[in-house]
């Protein structure tokens, strides 16, 4: 297995997108735009009909069974789209990566969950390795601008610079929706170097040109239940490697999703936890299901279905990282 993940490594690194820069075209962006457009007009009009989680849009016994399967610890993963009518937005010249996870916190109440995803400060200890800094620049009531600096490394280390625009919405009693819009990513060269400076923005590898993200936070059940919806923008791979490369690089937003809402409901279980209780640890199972949460105990099992389109289901957090789409080689004991 781990000879796999790093052969798929080195086909990236060799592809060219670890070697060679490329600029963000003006009708990449344009593209990328109207999808945002698309996928928020699709999120409002869902909410209109009372289905604030992505979860709430499934037919009654699919969803019936997705809330059990998130109480008993389970995470939810789901490949997103967005259309202009019956089309799909296609960004030329770059990939659009677009993923919802659903997890639940048992036992906390909503106040404590948003404290959590809004101490900007405190993101570089609560989502580490991924994000190395954090800082919040500014609030203005319901309005903010954040700064983070996104960390990755196996082959290649890769460290960006990505400034936010926050808005925070409340959704009457128990519901809340924070997004973060990135203004401005610049890839960093030569990082804790004196020589430490950032390539053009727009025009470095194209690992990762814009990001938004949507938190979605609902509070029943005994507890509150944590959405991240995410989209983002990459550059292509090249043609000839595209069939080995694509499903490689579309997994990696996938899997800092799972680390987001592993991280968020981490830190949410520490900072309200008694000494004289345990921990909320995420239920355990012998596997993975997908869709009908069927078992699954082998890594090869696993990484198959990661590369799926189907809603994936993850029940144990010692082996969801087994695959990490070639940005971090994980090892048993290493977490």
């Amino acid at each position: 297995m781990r000879t796999i993940i790093v052969a798929l490594c080195i086909v990236v690194d060799l592809g060219g997108i670890a070697a060679r820069a490329t600029e963000l075209k003006p009708e990449t962006a344009a593209a990328f735009d109207r999808y945002v457009h698309a996928m928020e007009a699709r999120m409002d009009e869902e909410t209109g009909r009372n289905q604030f989680l992505v979860v709430d849009r499934l037919p009654d016994a699919r969803r019936t069974e997705a809330y059990e399967q998130l109480k008993n610890g389970q995470v939810y993963i789901e490949a997103m789209s967005a259309r202009e009518g019956d089309r799909p937005i296609h960004a030329p010249s770059g990939l659009i990566h677009h993923w919802a996870g659903v997890i639940f916190i048992p036992k906390v109440t909503f106040d404590e969950v948003t404290e959590v995803l809004r101490d900007y400060d405190c993101h570089e200890e609560t989502y580490k390795p991924q994000i190395r800094k954090s800082k919040l620049i500014e609030r203005n009531g319901d309005e903010s601008k954040i700064y983070f600096q996104f960390f990755n490394h196996s082959i290649v280390t890769v460290i960006m610079n990505a400034n936010f625009d926050v808005r925070d919405t409340q959704f009457g009693s128990g519901r809340f929706q924070t997004v973060s819009r990135s203004t401005r990513i610049a890839e960093v060269e030569n990082a804790d170097s004196p020589n430490e400076h950032e390539k053009p923005v727009g025009n470095d590898h194209g690992y990762m040109w814009r990001l938004y993200t949507y938190w979605r936070i609902e509070e029943k059940d005994g507890g509150v239940y944590v959405q991240n919806e995410s989209v983002s923008l990459s550059r292509p791979v090249p043609a000839l490697l595209a069939f080995i490369v694509n499903p490689l690089v579309k997994s990696i937003p996938r899997n800092v999703l799972i680390h987001l809402l592993t991280d968020t409901r981490n830190a949410v279980v520490k900072a309200e936890a008694q000494p004289s209780a345990p921990a909320i640890e995420p239920a355990r199972n012998d596997g993975m299901g997908v869709g009908s949460a069927e078992k699954s105990g082998s890594a090869e099992a696993l990484y198959g279905t990661l590369f799926g389109q189907s809603p994936v289901w993850i029940g144990r957090s010692d082996i969801l990282l087994t695959v990490s789409a070639g940005l971090e080689a994980w090892r048993p004991g290493r977490l």
